[in-house]
């Protein structure tokens, strides 16, 4: 069913984005899960690059190359179909895979406006020049997205977190590597 697709090897800054679900018609679209509520990564990118599943059934192994044919919203998801895959087995077989994207297709960010994936490893430092920590994530809440990030060193860590917005965050540097936050150490 998969053999016509093409194996490879995910691109150096490759980022998953989300997870096929069932097909959708009998022509070879697909539903796509994915990890943002808006999936532009997933229509910017012509070429995707699909992981089996962690769990469940596999129907193949490895890393394959899905060339995107159209891909649109639906239903508070995305719909997709891909370029060999025409009918609905075939798109069914990929039920549970991991869609991975490079980076570097994802689109461009308006000032002030940053991929989430960006702020992962930057490091957090308030008014006074303290290191508050690394970035491992960031949540969305009810009222505004959370940077956590994890400080100390060895076996002694914590975690901290800061709300991301603009009253405790000054400024942010991606070729520096650090954001620049209104924050004390002992809040």
């Amino acid at each position: 069913m998969l053999s016509r697709l093409d194996a490879a090897d995910l691109p150096a800054d490759a980022i998953e984005v989300g997870r096929i679900g069932d097909a959708w018609g009998i022509k070879g679209w697909f539903k796509v899960l994915p990890f943002s509520a808006q999936p532009e990564a997933l229509f910017s990118s012509k070429r995707w690059y699909v992981v089996a599943p962690d769990k469940g059934a596999r129907n193949f192994d490895g890393t394959l190359l899905l060339k995107l044919r159209e891909a649109k919203d639906h239903s508070g998801g995305v719909v997709a179909q891909v370029h060999d895959i025409d009918d609905r087995d075939s798109a069914q077989a990929l039920h549970g895979a991991r869609v991975f994207v490079p980076r570097s297709s994802f689109p461009s960010t308006a000032p002030d406006e940053y991929y989430w994936v960006d702020l992962i490893g930057l490091e957090v430092v308030n008014r006074e020049g303290e290191v508050l920590g690394r970035v491992t994530e960031l949540l969305q809440t009810a009222a505004q997205a959370v940077m956590v990030m994890e400080y100390g060193s060895g076996e002694k860590t914590a975690e901290r977190m800061i709300p991301f917005v603009a009253a405790h965050v000054d400024a942010v540097d991606l070729a520096g590597k650090r954001i620049s936050v209104n924050w004390q150490s002992d809040y």
